[in-house]
């Protein structure tokens, strides 16, 4: 502005103050109020988009999607709210998570219309698919007491492991989200698997998470019970610092069964360890995901990004013995290299079988799904690569001599069936023994 003031002046002195001059003279004026007022119509846009509740979605190369800011921007932010910080993992060392082999469910609600329920879920009460700013992908909202069953989970192995994202509003005021693992008789039965009288004559773990107030009480708290034939063998409460509805208001929640344990993480943190969770003798067969009556009138869940995998994959003897370990936990932000925080389970199984064999040369092998451009894949998968060979040296001081890298895109699907699930069975990342 201040250099615009100035070309103003330099006219006013070099100009003869004739007619024709003096509307010259006009019109820059008028130049310099078109381009303050554009300048300020920014700032208010720019306000209002962060207030609004969606942002333009746009699909990148390997088929997930980014959020466009309303000013043009295409800003990031990590699972725990903060602003992009490179490859920094935020997960402790101590996160010992390995997701499944080979997914079995997959949800991000890319296919589902914003304003709508999605078609694969059934509910006794509502609920709408949303975009968030600086959030990637679509989100269901939950903002009114109910039930939310999805249907395409049919059953749970002996040995699975379930993640989603789970947020609140900033200004939340307290309720909670239950998640059950169940064995429904019929699939209308999905209604009572949110209350406590879900134990008539069947087995069923129940969980509660909340997060905690940022000023009044900075720890969150949730509960774990299971049921056995309606007698509750486990009823424990927790409390964790990894989750609030402040800045942090974003949680990564993952799940790993075996056989009857159960353990529970949230953004990182172990809170439950339960070596008899689930009833030995029962089946399960469903996932419900429940809220209770709000304490705010404003207050809303979002549930995001679910993923069901079954049996974790053994990485030692993959490797070692048949020369070859897949792995589909280790994860990246959209149509980028940046690896997710909830990556580090995976990649720390895989780093202790490596230095454990220091002598092994490995190549890792980065593949996308079939969405978008040919090459626009192969060089996002390439860079996946590297970033897992640049993390593995820098973090777990790997040789890197011991590692190459390469990039095969869409090249060689592991699963052709264009579904949610499908395409997050191809997303993977393959070490090779050479």
């Amino acid at each position: 502005m201040k250099q615009v003031l100035a070309i103003v002046m330099c006219f006013t002195f070099c100009i003869s103050f004739n007619s024709s001059s003096a509307q010259i003279l006009d019109k820059i004026k008028n130049k310099v109020k078109q381009r303050g007022d554009q300048k300020v119509d920014k700032t208010v846009d720019k306000g209002l988009d962060e207030v609004e509740n969606g942002t333009k979605v746009k699909k990148d190369e390997d088929g997930d999607t980014k959020v466009k800011n309303g000013d043009g921007t295409k800003t990031k932010t990590d699972a725990d709210g903060t602003k992009d910080k490179g490859q920094q993992m935020a997960f402790n060392s101590k996160y010992d998570f390995v997701p499944g082999e080979k997914v079995m469910a997959f949800e991000d609600f890319s296919k589902a219309e914003i304003g709508d329920f999605p078609t694969r879920w059934n509910t006794n009460a509502t609920a709408e698919v949303v975009t968030i700013n600086n959030k990637e992908g679509k989100w269901l909202k939950i903002a009114k007491e109910g039930v939310f069953h999805p249907e395409f989970i049919t059953s749970l192995p002996d040995n699975f492991t379930l993640e989603f994202d789970l947020a609140v509003n900033p200004d939340w005021k307290g309720t909670h989200m239950a998640v059950n693992f169940a064995n429904l008789n019929k699939p209308t039965d999905y209604t009572d698997y949110y209350h406590y009288v879900s134990w008539r004559g069947n087995h069923a773990v129940h969980l509660q998470f909340k997060p905690g107030f940022v000023a009044t009480y900075p720890k969150a708290h949730s509960k774990l019970i299971a049921g056995n034939s309606g007698n509750h063998t486990v009823n424990n409460d927790v409390e964790f610092k990894v989750w609030d509805n402040g800045s942090n208001n974003f949680a990564h929640i993952s799940m790993w069964r075996q056989a009857q344990r159960l353990r529970v993480y949230v953004n990182g943190e172990k809170i439950w360890d339960i070596p008899r969770a689930f009833d030995a003798a029962s089946k399960y067969n469903a996932v419900t995901f429940g809220m209770q009556g709000s304490y705010g009138a404003d207050d809303y869940m979002l549930l995001g990004n679910i993923r069901l995998a079954v049996g974790a994959a053994d990485t030692r003897n993959k490797l070692m013995t048949e020369g070859k370990f897949v792995t589909r936990g280790i994860l990246f932000d959209v149509n980028s290299d940046k690896i997710k925080p909830e990556s580090s389970g995976a990649l720390k199984d895989i780093a202790n079988v490596l230095k454990e064999n220091a002598g092994v040369k490995v190549k890792i092998v980065g593949h996308t799904d079939s969405d978008g451009d040919d090459k626009a894949n192969l060089t996002l998968s390439e860079k996946r690569a590297a970033a897992v060979k640049n993390y593995l040296v820098k973090e777990y001081g790997l040789d890197e001599a011991s590692l190459t890298t390469e990039g095969k895109g869409e090249s060689e699907l592991a699963d052709k069936n264009p579904t949610p699930e499908g395409k997050a069975n191809n997303r993977r990342v393959e070490f090779v023994k050479l």
